[in-house]
């Protein structure tokens, strides 16, 4: 499979022999509102190497959003889910200060804190 952004229409139709992220679903990076699955393959890959450097759970409230999800939410118009290089990521279980540090040393190189809804979003 190309390491390209590739979508699909429900994350159920990413072939099962191509996930190679052992720690997270397709489930858990499709989009909230519609099931649609865009996977970027580097973002991926960074989001794996952080949670491997904290060796600790990721959750996520959200990553992939389509157009019409986005919107829905009141996400940015040019946001870095549209293409699948963003995560919101939980801070219940992590610091966010040492979070930061280890997502920057994995690539991550936009950041924020969410204090009042305990998140960080992180992106490539």
């Amino acid at each position: 499979m190309s390491a390209d952004n590739v979508l699909f229409q429900h994350y159920s139709e990413f072939p099962k022999s191509e996930w190679r992220w052992p720690n997270f679903q397709p489930v858990e990076v499709a989009c909230r509102g519609t099931g649609q699955l865009m996977v970027d393959f580097h973002s991926m890959d960074c989001l794996q190497a952080l949670r491997d450097k904290l060796d600790a759970p990721i959750y996520l409230n959200s990553a992939f959003r389509s157009e019409f999800w986005n919107k829905k939410v009141g996400g940015a118009a040019k946001s870095q889910h549209l293409k699948a290089q963003a995560f919101d990521c939980r801070m219940q279980n992590h610091d966010p200060h040492q979070f930061e540090a280890a997502a920057r040393e994995c690539e991550f190189s936009s950041f924020g804190y969410y204090v009042d809804q305990m998140f960080m979003h992180i992106d490539t």
